[in-house]
């Protein structure tokens, strides 16, 4: 079942705001820029975080540490365009299924990425843009990073009006974890597996030296509360002897894939990428998934208008497509037109994540173009983001956001936002941070 916070009622009447010609879809807007009576409660939220890792010390030492972790106020969404979002992810999803489309992303995919294990991936982010004209994809990840968190905040927060608090009472926090379970269990089921997994990985490079790493504990409780060994494991630990994956003494059967080497090409992921191959350890997600969905140069034909009609989508879902901002490999043929026109465009590696080598094309200098322009770039057109207003300390601060769908097979997970100042959205702003989202 999809776990998403929904505030029924928005209370617009108490704030004097009532209902004019643009009807709902307003209401949202309205809300991010004028309701400022939600607040964070961080002291809670440590709490339950702490009581939730196996190291309650550690818990709390590490989100002293990331000041920025956490928006101080929730983020408004209209139902339109949750639904619309949906639309789009169905469409990419039934897209990534299709052959024809497979035949084109897997041109440019690496080698390992045709090798089908049977598993879909967890945990798939689609990042979005909100606007007057509704939604934009920005981009796809297949190791969407914070959703353990994002499923704690949303019960962290202290509301001052009634319609708020029944909204908070509400977030489904137990049906998260049973969703993700199940998630897990269908893609370790999906390689051919009968029995239950008895060892789980976390897998990342240097993990303890991760941002994100206190969602890493997290998720190790969570997983040993169904009977699993968990172990949160830097790759480089791994062997592969025998047919089986080992960490140390102990076999590994289940791993949860945070890497952002999604081809497996680092030499300390050696032994899990050759326990991939041989099939001898379920990973989640893995080359393949990023391959049909998150690199960015499957935007370029997403985004073109002639494209979906040989994939077999429906009406419904070639329209949900004109979501996705036109995007456009940069190529010597295509690198003077783009520099003409680069004020329209977002510059992004096509193997990229966290926002590392964006640039905005408004702001690029002709020495950042040089790098550019010799290739391994998409150029998306521009989808400015939305503004929160957050108040901090009396001062009233607007920030950038956007909002992230997590899901499995295209069913929705979770939906939560994050909230920056920037070019990119980042953990550095104060105020900034996951934020949790309430639809109106």
């Amino acid at each position: 079942m999809p776990v998403l916070v929904r505030l029924m009622s928005t209370g617009l009447e108490e704030k004097g705001m009532t209902h004019d010609a643009r009807g709902v879809e307003n209401r949202d807007a309205v809300l991010n820029r004028e309701c400022f009576c939600i607040t964070l409660d961080r002291a809670s939220l440590v709490a339950a975080i702490q009581a939730e890792a196996l190291d309650a010390d550690l818990a709390a030492a590490l989100l002293d540490g990331r000041p920025h972790l956490f928006a101080e106020m929730p983020v408004f969404l209209a139902r339109a365009d949750l639904d619309a979002m949906l639309a789009v992810v169905d469409a990419i999803e039934a897209a990534a299924s299709d052959p024809t489309y497979q035949t084109a992303v897997m041109a440019w995919a690496p080698e390992i990425a045709r090798h089908d294990f049977g598993p879909r991936g967890v945990f798939t982010g689609y990042d979005f843009h909100l606007g007057a004209s509704g939604p934009k994809l920005i981009e796809v990840n297949t190791n969407a990073g914070g959703a353990f968190l994002n499923a704690f905040l949303a019960r962290a927060q202290g509301a001052c009006c009634r319609e708020a608090r029944d909204a908070i009472e509400a977030t489904p926090a137990a049906n998260f974890e049973a969703a993700v379970w199940r998630m897990f269990e269908q893609e370790w089921r999906s390689q051919g597996r009968a029995s239950q997994p008895r060892t789980l990985a976390i897998i990342d490079d240097r993990p303890t030296e991760q941002y994100l790493f206190p969602e890493f504990l997290l998720a190790q409780r969570a997983f040993k509360r169904r009977g699993l060994k968990v172990r949160i494991v830097d790759p480089a630990e791994l062997s592969f002897a025998q047919g089986q994956l080992r960490h140390g003494e102990e076999v590994i059967d289940l791993v949860y894939n945070r890497l952002v080497d999604f081809a497996l090409d680092g030499e300390s992921h050696g032994a899990l990428r050759d326990a991939y191959l041989a099939g001898a350890v379920v990973l989640t997600p893995n080359p393949r998934n990023h391959a049909l969905l998150a690199d960015k140069r499957n935007l370029t034909v997403l985004s073109d208008p002639a494209a979906p009609a040989g994939w077999g989508l429906s009406p419904a879902q070639r329209r949900s497509l004109s979501a996705v901002p036109r995007t456009i490999l940069v190529t010597p043929e295509s690198a003077e037109a783009l520099w003409s026109a680069r004020k329209r465009y977002f510059f992004k590696p096509a193997g990229g994540h966290g926002g590392k080598a964006v640039y905005r094309g408004d702001k690029m200098t002709r020495g950042v173009w040089e790098e550019v322009q010799r290739g391994g770039y998409i150029a998306q057109e521009l989808a400015v983001p939305t503004e929160r207003r957050i108040r901090i300390d009396g001062e009233v601060l607007a920030l950038k956001l956007d909002v992230r769908l997590y899901t499995y097979v295209g069913l929705p997970l979770l939906a939560a936002a994050r909230v920056y100042r920037g070019q990119t959205t980042n953990f550095r702003t104060p105020g900034g941070g996951f934020a949790p989202v309430f639809v109106t």
